[in-house]
């Protein structure tokens, strides 16, 4: 008999095993003694990249209320990370800086990935602020340290600006979001909330000799078995910022997404048979 996850025999048990992994990362942090971005400051002049991205999407299947309360936590979570500063050096933490939330703290129900699957939890929705930074962040020399991708597609495009499978997991405070300032410069987020819109700036005091553009490729979907999966190629291009030539193409995605949603919603000019 293959013998079950402590986190799988009830409520109470996944309940102990989550507490685990917050306690463990907590004491990774005291031993590792990373230098973590914290301070603030005014708006840095150069704009390395900006972003926004729509906030409450109709999508099949998921309860409205869900994705409106979304934008009261998205609200509270701009009040904890706009115009954080990363100097050289120091690692930005999603979590050190939004810090664990709560009802008591103002956050309410809201969509929420769990075991690929959606559902719905106190602070749903902070995924898409989590996304935004890493957007702004691909686009920049900064390195990512800390990064979970979700596995499955899970829900249809609805008015997408970026490439598919370029958003990250986040869930307190085990599963983060981190990156760190290897360059010679401080850089500086600004996010806020404008019109419906989730906007995202990412500044320096000077601009960089190079700039970024993600480009997905080959995208399309495939039956395979009777199950249907989202497949692309997303590539990193670095450009020289005066010259205009390319310098660096890198691979930094290979999707291969299970679909999680009703098939009939797929695009039928983008399936591919194999």
């Amino acid at each position: 008999m293959k013998r079950r996850l402590f986190c799988t025999l009830g409520p109470g048990c996944y309940r102990i095993s989550v507490e685990k992994e917050i306690l463990k990362r907590k004491l990774s942090d005291l031993i590792h003694h990373e230098k973590f971005a914290k301070q603030r400051n005014g708006e840095f002049p150069n704009i390395v990249k900006g972003h926004r991205s729509v906030i409450v999407r109709r999508l099949n299947g998921v309860d409205l209320r869900l994705q409106e309360n979304k934008a009261t936590n998205l609200k509270l979570a701009c009040e904890k990370i706009n115009g954080v500063v990363i100097r050289p050096g120091e690692v930005f933490s999603f979590w050190k800086l939004v810090g664990r939330p709560t009802k008591r703290k103002g956050y309410k129900e809201g969509l929420v990935i769990s075991k690929n699957r959606l559902t719905s939890g106190i602070g749903g929705g902070l995924c898409q602020m989590a996304n935004m930074v890493h957007w702004l962040v691909l686009n920049s020399p900064l390195t990512v340290t800390e990064l979970h991708h979700h596995s499955d597609a899970l829900f249809p495009d609805e008015r997408r600006r970026v490439p598919f499978g370029t958003g990250t997991s986040v869930s307190y405070n085990y599963i983060d979001y981190r990156f760190k300032n290897n360059t010679d410069q401080s850089l500086q987020i600004l996010i806020r909330i404008e019109d419906g819109d989730l906007c995202g700036e990412l500044r320096s005091v000077r601009p960089y000799p190079y700039r970024y553009r993600l480009e997905e490729e080959d995208h399309h979907f495939s039956e395979e078995d009777g199950i249907f999966y989202r497949i692309s190629k997303v590539y990193r291009l670095v450009i020289d910022r005066e010259s205009g030539d390319l310098l660096e193409k890198e691979l930094i995605l290979d999707n291969h997404s299970k679909v999680m949603y009703d098939y009939s919603l797929i695009p039928e000019d983008q399936i591919r048979q194999t």
